[in-house]
C-alpha cells in the first residue's frame, strides 16, 4: 500500500506542489527553505490530521498559511479590492487497493474518479461564521493577519465521506529526530514511540506498576512523618491539612516520571548521534505491520561508521515499504539507493528511477562520492583529479573574481566516472561541463560521451591537439618555461625537465600555481568550461 501522489497548496513553505511518490523509496533532496520537511509534514497531517501529535484544531495558526499568499490576501484587502481568505489543501492519492475501496471517489481538484485517496482542507467556515468574518473585513480596519479564529478544517475521503485515522489502512509514521532538540522533548518524544511499541498488555502492566510505586512512596515511614509534622501547621498556613504525595491526576501518568536509559544512563544524557539512532530504530521497531515511514535527515550528528549501521538498519527493516526520506547527505543518498533520490524544488519533483543498472550499482558501492553537490548546484565543472580541480578553480577566480563555490558552481574530481555522474545529469537535466584530458586521442576521447552529446546542458571540454595529452603540457604550452619558473619557485632549464618534474608533483605544482598572485594562463580548454 503507498501514495502514489501528493498535492499540497497554501501549507507554510508550499505555496502549490505536486509530487509523485515511487513505492518503495524516496530520497527528497534539495536547497534549504525548498520545503522538503513541509511536504513531510503536509503528507503526515492528512493521513493523521494532527501537528506535533496533537489534533489539528489545537495547532491552527496563521503560520500554517504560506506567507505569500497571506501576503497577498493581506495587500488585496487593504487596497480596497479584496481576494477571498487563502485555504490549505493536502490531497494524497494512493494505489488502488482494495482496503481502500471507500476512499474511492472524484471529490479531489483532478477531479478524477479512478483513484482512492484521501483531502484535508483548512479554509473559511462559512456555515457558522461567515456573517462574523465579513463583519470583520468590513469594519474600516486594517486587515494585518489572517483571522484564523473564523476557519475549520475538512477531512474527507475522495468518496466524500468524513473519515479518521482509522478509516485509512495505510499505517504511518514520522520520524523527526532533529527536531527534538531541549531535554524534556527529547524525553517525551522516545517516550511516546515506547508507547507505540508496547503490547496493549505490556501498556496496562507499567501503568499499574507506576500506580503500586505512588502508593509504596506514600506507605514510606518518613513521608508519613513528613505529613505528620505538616499537619501541624493546620490553621497557620491554611484552614485544611497540608501534606506532600506523588500526583495521582490522570495527567500525571507513567509517561511523566519514567525516563529511558541506556546502559543505566538517562537517554538524554548519552550522546546525539546514539539518541538520533535510537529514536529512528525505535520507530520503525514500533509497528512492523507500517506501510509508510517519512524520516527526516537521519544522518544526523552520526559518524559515518555508525550512519552505515543506521543505513544498513533502514534498508533491512524498510524493505517491501514506502520510504520517504529527506537528506543533506551524499552518503545517505548514494547507500540507500541513489536510483531513488528526487530533485525537490518546492513545487514539483524530478527523479532518477531510470538510472542504467551500472550506474546505480555503482554509488552504492562507492557511497562517498558527491552526488549531492552536483543535485543542488547551479553549474558543476566535472574534472579527473584534484590538480585539474585546483587549475579549474584558479581560471574560475581569474575570470569571475570569485570561487567557484561562492557563485554556486562545483567542482568536482570524479577519476574516471564521468559517465556516471553524466547519467544523473542526463535526467535531472543538470548543467555540467566535463573536463578531461585526450591522452593523445581527442577523436577517441570525446567518442566515450556520444551517448551525451546531444544534451544542450551538457558541455565537453577536450583540447584537439594530441601532442599536449594532459594538463602539465597544456600549462607548459600556453605558459612557457620561464613564468611556469617562477610561479614554481623553480630553476629548470628545458621544458623536459620542468614537465617531468610537474608530473612527478601533479597536486604540489597544481596547487603552487592556485595560490601564485600572479595571473596564470589558462589553455582555451578549460577557459571554455570556466567561462560560461
Amino acid at each position: 500500500m503507498a501514495i502514489q501522489r501528493v498535492i499540497v497548496k497554501n501549507y507554510r513553505a508550499l505555496r502549490s506542489a505536486d509530487v509523485n511518490l515511487a513505492d518503495g523509496l524516496n530520497v527528497i533532496v534539495g536547497d534549504n527553505e525548498t520545503g522538503k520537511s513541509t511536504l513531510l509534514e503536509a503528507i503526515n497531517l492528512a493521513l493523521r490530521c494532527q501537528i506535533n501529535r496533537r489534533p489539528l484544531a489545537y495547532e491552527l495558526h496563521p503560520y500554517l498559511f504560506n506567507a505569500e499568499a497571506v501576503a497577498e490576501f493581506v495587500a488585496s484587502h487593504n487596497a480596497g479590492a479584496p481576494m477571498p481568505p487563502p485555504e490549505i489543501l493536502i490531497e494524497l492519492y494512493f494505489a488502488q487497493k482494495p482496503e481502500l475501496a471507500e476512499l474511492l471517489g472524484s471529490n479531489n481538484s483532478l477531479r478524477t474518479n479512478d483513484v482512492p485517496g484521501v483531502s484535508l482542507t483548512i479554509k473559511l467556515d462559512e456555515v457558522h461564521c461567515l456573517e462574523q468574518y465579513n463583519e470583520y473585513v468590513a469594519d474600516g480596519g486594517a486587515v494585518n493577519s489572517l483571522p484564523v479564529e473564523y476557519y475549520h478544517h475538512e477531512w474527507l475521503s475522495f468518496a466524500g465521506n468524513q473519515i479518521s485515522s482509522r478509516s485509512i489502512a495505510l499505517k504511518s509514521t514520522l520520524i523527526d529526530p532533529s527536531a527534538i532538540s531541549n531535554t524534556f522533548a527529547a524525553n517525551k518524544y522516545v517516550l511516546e514511540i515506547i508507547k507505540d511499541y508496547l503490547t496493549k498488555h505490556q501498556a496496562v502492566g507499567l501503568a499499574l506498576s507506576y500506580r503500586h510505586m505512588k502508593e509504596a512512596f506514600l506507605a514510606d515511614d518518613r513521608i508519613k512523618a513528613i505529613n505528620e509534622d505538616l499537619a501541624k501547621q493546620k490553621g497557620v498556613v491554611s484552614d485544611k491539612s497540608l501534606s506532600v504525595s506523588m500526583d495521582t491526576t490522570t495527567r500525571a501518568s507513567w509517561e511523566t516520571g519514567v525516563l529511558p536509559h541506556l546502559d543505566d544512563i538517562p537517554l538524554t544524557l548519552v550522546g546525539k548521534g546514539e539518541q538520533n539512532a535510537i529514536k529512528i530504530k525505535l520507530a520503525i521497531e514500533a509497528d512492523e505491520e507500517c506501510d509508510l515511514f517519512l524520516m527526516e535527515e537521519p544522518e544526523n550528528h552520526l559518524s559515518h561508521p555508525n550512519l552505515n549501521k543506521l543505513l544498513a538498519h533502514l534498508s533491512a527493516r524498510c524493505e517491501g515499504k514506502q520510504l520517504v526520506v529527506t537528506t543533506h547527505s551524499s552518503f545517505v543518498l548514494n547507500k540507500l539507493g541513489i536510483e531513488g533520490v528526487m530533485m525537490f524544488n518546492g513545487t514539483a519533483g524530478v527523479t532518477l528511477d531510470d538510472l542504467p543498472k551500472e550506474t546505480k550499482s555503482y554509488f552504492r558501492r562507492v557511497p562517498g562520492h558527491d552526488t549531492l553537490r552536483m543535485i543542488l548546484a547551479s553549474r558543476t565543472i566535472l574534472v579527473e583529479g584534484p590538480s585539474d580541480d585546483l587549475i579549474v578553480q584558479k581560471a574560475f577566480r581569474q575570470i569571475h573574481g570569485c570561487l567557484p563555490i561562492e557563485a554556486g558552481v562545483e567542482v568536482i574530481a570524479v577519476s574516471l566516472s564521468f559517465k556516471r555522474f553524466l547519467d544523473i545529469a542526463l535526467r535531472l537535466r543538470l548543467a555540467v561541463s566535463v573536463v578531461r584530458d585526450n591522452d593523445g586521442d581527442s577523436e577517441g576521447k570525446t567518442a566515450l560521451f556520444v551517448d551525451y552529446a546531444y544534451a544542450d546542458h551538457i558541455q565537453f571540454c577536450i583540447d584537439g591537439d594530441n601532442n599536449y595529452p594532459t594538463l602539465e603540457p597544456q600549462l607548459l604550452k600556453v605558459n612557457g618555461l620561464e613564468k611556469l619558473n617562477k610561479m614554481l619557485s623553480t630553476t629548470f632549464a628545458t621544458d623536459e625537465e620542468l614537465l617531468g618534474y610537474m608530473k612527478d608533483n601533479k597536486t604540489d605544482c597544481a596547487l603552487k600555481l592556485f595560490d601564485h598572485a600572479d595571473e596564470l594562463t589558462i589553455p582555451d580548454y578549460i577557459q571554455n568550461a570556466v567561462a560560461q
